[in-house]
């Protein structure tokens, strides 16, 4: 899958998720966020994108395993990225850069 697709995927995900939010807008009590990692593109991380790094936008790898971005919580483990990946709760060791 091309670069170009992948983030048209990602993006297509994210203008969903917005329109649903947009449609039935929770209490901001209610709408809970928690961090995910392996889930964002290149340069897309909110933060923390480990050692080298040092905060948003910095990630420099695909889905890379120790870069987060905030999610609807319950909703990371749940996300299908390209090649089986899946988002998870705490960083991985997996797409490090070099």
């Amino acid at each position: 899958m091309s670069k170009h697709a992948k983030m048209l995927t990602v993006a297509g995900a994210v203008a969903a998720a917005v329109t649903a939010y947009a449609h039935n807008p929770a209490p901001a009590q209610a709408q809970a966020m928690e961090k995910c990692f392996g889930v964002s593109l290149a340069g897309a991380n909110d933060c923390a994108a480990g050692p080298g790094t040092t905060c948003a936008g910095t990630s420099t790898v695909d889905y890379q395993g120790n870069a987060w971005t905030l999610v609807p919580a319950g909703t990371c483990e749940s996300m299908e990225l390209e090649g089986g990946r899946h988002g998870s709760l705490t960083a991985l060791d997996r797409d490090l850069p070099a």
